[in-house]
């Protein structure tokens, strides 16, 4: 008779619900004592939940991720306010927990329904979650895993031109100087992904906050005391970060309504510019990048 009454699998749509149920309650009873044997017990439950969640997205070692499933989640997802819910309520979770749902966040700025990126048009219309996972990096215990939601948030282009123009992005010039070695590589990288993602709004960035950011970065990073933090400023070895160091500057360079300003910086460096990119090369073939560079030569050749 057993074998009757065994319970129905959730679907994916359940198993958001009842993580949003969970995360509800944690946040009605925050003032709940560790040792609460009701609050232990819904704490338990939402682990499992998020784990489940990420299982769903992110597939199991026996299969792959189901697309309809994923489908069905991420709409659940954003349908209300879950992501809010899990953002704040994340410092009370427990450490596994907290990279489950981690990666569940990371995950689900990339799923699509109908060809839509359902979190960015979320995150539009809430913003102020920025502002939460930025401040993460002024709290050790969550800074890392709001850091890690941080970047794979700008990768929507909005979202990353509202962090940008926002005043929060000076405060990334105390967080690189963190005393704490993992928290401040990590708003590096972050700066970094800022800086090079989206190259349009980068260089629109740079050129109305060209002043107050480059004052920073030559006092704040370049002339520091803090040797990692040099470093990190300095380092462009990389052939991938000259690469988009390049794509940045073309913006600039090609320009056909460049301001005085990088007008005359551009013939200042002129010959410079032009032995060097005279050299400039990439490891493999590409025409488009040659193309690129030519150009740049052509419009600094003429100035």
């Amino acid at each position: 008779m057993k074998g009757l009454f065994k319970s129905k699998p959730r679907t994916p749509v359940d198993v958001v619900r009842q993580t949003r149920e969970n995360l509800v309650y944690l946040d009605l009873n925050s003032g709940s004592r560790s040792g609460d044997a009701k609050r232990e017990e819904k704490m338990a439950e939402l682990s499992k939940n998020i784990r489940e969640l990420k299982s769903i997205l992110y597939g199991n070692g026996e299969s792959e991720p189901v697309t309809e499933a994923c489908v069905q989640l991420t709409q659940e997802f954003f349908r209300e306010n879950t992501l809010r819910l899990l953002i704040i309520q994340l410092p009370k979770l427990n450490l596994e927990t907290r990279k489950d749902a981690t990666q569940v966040v990371a995950n689900l700025q990339r799923q699509q329904v109908s060809s839509k990126i359902v979190a960015s048009e979320y995150l539009e219309s809430n913003k102020d979650l920025l502002d939460i996972l930025i401040l993460g990096y002024e709290n050790m215990d969550i800074a890392l895993h709001y850091g890690a939601m941080l970047r794979e948030c700008i990768r929507h282009q909005s979202i990353a031109r509202y962090v940008l123009e926002s005043e929060h992005m000076k405060k990334f010039f105390d967080y690189i100087q963190l005393p704490n070695f993992d928290i401040a590589s990590d708003a590096s990288a972050t700066f970094k992904e800022l800086l090079t993602r989206h190259k349009a709004t980068v260089a629109e960035f740079l050129t109305n906050n060209y002043d107050w950011f480059f004052e920073e970065f030559n006092t704040r990073l370049l002339s520091s005391t803090n040797y990692i933090t040099k470093r990190q400023a300095i380092k462009d070895s990389s052939k991938n970060i000259q690469i988009e160091a390049f794509h940045m500057f073309k913006l600039f360079a090609a320009n056909k309504n460049k301001p005085a300003e990088v007008v005359n910086i551009l013939v200042t460096n002129r010959s410079k510019l032009l032995r060097f990119f005279a050299g400039f090369k990439i490891d493999k073939e590409d025409e488009q990048f040659e193309a690129d560079k030519e150009q740049v030569i052509k419009e600094i050749s003429a100035l």
